[in-house]
């Protein structure tokens, strides 16, 4: 909730452009979203995958921005 009405604040010096984004969950879409990914038509990009005690690794390679898909930690 801070970041958001820290927006107007932060906005003019900044050069990207801030927005405030909402999601509505709609069990209609969520249940479509549901088959396609049980059809195999959704499927998410993981770029590396940690263990748990190589968290200070992932966190400087995500640092680094050559995150392609999501990093995801083990545990």
């Amino acid at each position: 909730m801070a970041r958001v009405l820290a927006l107007p604040i932060v906005a003019p010096f900044v050069s990207q452009t801030l927005a405030q984004l909402i999601a509505k969950r709609n069990k209609d879409d969520l249940e479509i979203l549901t088959g396609l990914i049980e059809a195999g038509k959704v499927t998410p990009v993981i770029d590396r995958t940690y263990k748990l005690s190589e968290v200070p690794e992932a966190i400087r390679y995500l640092e680094e921005g050559h995150a392609r898909g999501k990093v995801v930690i083990t545990v």
